[in-house]
């Protein structure tokens, strides 16, 4: 777990861009969206109150048509899975795409899923495949997403480069708020902004994808007070000021 970051070291990281002559990008998703509830709402909330755009992954199965208000003008829906089910054997890392499955009934189900949201949202659905649990363990399956209707995908970690995954364009989340192997809550301002000040530096030296913006991931479901707070400060540090501009997914989308 990376360590040692500082919204001091943050600010220096992104002087460093600006002295490069560039500016650096952001972008927000979050997970495991359905129907509506107060935490949700709270998320959907700070989107609109801060304008920062954000990714909603939302799960087909779950979805419910008043999930969103029309105030929600800042989100994007993203297709998270179909039911967000573990579908892998015993043993074998958590999937809802397993190697098990046929691509042919895995494709047929996402196709049920993207309709499901579509009847849902409308317009405010993008064709971006959030899978659950930031996995597919069929390789077979990821070369015939388009056929699907889907030309985004979303995972976690510096993607290869872009273009790597034909009629894809892969945007991925690089910085956990949540402490999963731990607490379950807030991961600490230190281990974050760690994580973002190292994707922002290793795109700044050509180590990953320098043209991926640093992606930010969050679980509004298991958000403490903690995590609330950061995403807080970290919206009011970085919306205005010209260091750091706040990508929406569809803008990401749009650059593939």
């Amino acid at each position: 777990m990376m360590d040692g970051g500082s919204w001091q070291s943050l600010r220096d990281e992104l002087a460093r861009w600006k002295d490069a002559g560039r500016v650096a990008d952001f972008w927000w998703r979050d997970d495991d969206a359905g129907g509506p509830n107060p935490l949700v709402r709270r998320l959907l909330d700070l989107s609109c109150s801060m304008a920062v755009p954000l990714g909603l992954a939302v799960i087909p199965q779950d979805a419910q048509a008043d999930l969103l208000d029309e105030q929600d003008v800042h989100v994007s829906v993203l297709q998270h899975g179909v039911a967000h089910r573990n579908l892998s054997q015993p043993g074998e890392k958590k999937s809802e795409f397993p190697a098990t499955e046929t691509p042919a009934a895995a494709i047929h189900r996402l196709r049920q899923g993207q309709a499901q949201l579509a009847a849902l949202f409308g317009p405010r659905v993008l064709p971006v495949l959030v899978p659950p649990w930031n996995r597919i363990s069929s390789p077979a399956l990821l070369p015939l997403l388009p056929t699907a209707g889907l030309s985004g995908l979303s995972r976690y970690g510096p993607r290869k480069r872009m273009g790597a995954l034909p009629g894809l364009v892969e945007v991925n989340t690089h910085v956990d708020v949540i402490d999963w192997k731990g607490t379950r809550g807030f991961v600490g301002e230190s281990v974050a902004l760690g994580q973002a000040v190292a994707h922002l530096r290793a795109r700044r030296l050509g180590e990953v994808d320098a043209g991926e913006p640093t992606g930010w991931l969050t679980h509004h479901a298991v958000h403490d007070a903690a995590t609330w707070g950061f995403l807080q400060r970290l919206f009011e540090c970085t919306v205005d000021g010209g260091m750091v501009v706040w990508r929406s997914p569809a803008e990401l989308l749009a650059k593939g």
